[in-house]
């Protein structure tokens, strides 16, 4: 490591806001860069940079300069990367489980009224809130695509796909 960026840690771990922030500064859009090609979305590496400047800047005196900066900040945004990954698929799974509940209770309710549960019914409840939204609005309820686009607030075009590609789904589940 150069030392005058050796330098600068050491005034940034001793509370030299100035150096702390031209460290940062310098290394941010290394960072970025390798968080947008890490995560193939610009939005969570934006995210997930800044959480690495918080975290760096918190623990800047737990650098020890065994390695480039640069370096010691990558290891710190690709562990946050995977933490939340972890995180979102852990939210994710319990989010199925609610939801494979409230399917459930739904069931036990229409058939406790004696009401039919069609296999429809159980390939609708597979369907993405977006495409079962569209295909209920189109196919049960009967508005047009520029109805739905409007009462959803997106193209009509969008209501289409969306619509076309639930009747897709139904079809596969149903077929």
């Amino acid at each position: 490591m150069e030392a005058a960026e050796l330098e600068e840690v050491r005034r940034a771990a001793e509370g030299d806001d100035r150096a702390l922030a031209a460290l940062l500064q310098r290394h941010y859009a290394f960072v970025y860069k390798y968080l947008v090609k890490v995560t193939m979305d610009p939005n969570v590496a934006e995210e997930t940079v800044q959480d690495t400047m918080i975290r760096c800047m918190e623990n800047i005196h737990r650098y020890d300069g065994s390695s480039a900066f640069s370096s010691w900040m990558i290891t710190i945004a690709t562990r946050i990367y995977i933490d939340k990954t972890r995180r979102k698929k852990r939210e994710n799974g319990w989010l199925d489980m609610i939801r494979s509940e409230a399917i459930r209770r739904f069931r036990w309710q229409f058939e406790s009224r004696n009401e039919e549960w069609t296999d429809v019914m159980d390939a609708m409840t597979r369907l993405t809130p977006e495409h079962r939204v569209a295909v209920l609005l189109k196919h049960y309820y009967g508005y047009g695509y520029d109805e739905i686009g409007e009462m959803l607030g997106i193209p009509s075009g969008t209501a289409k796909s969306r619509t076309a590609y639930g009747l897709r789904q139904l079809r596969k589940e149903l077929g």
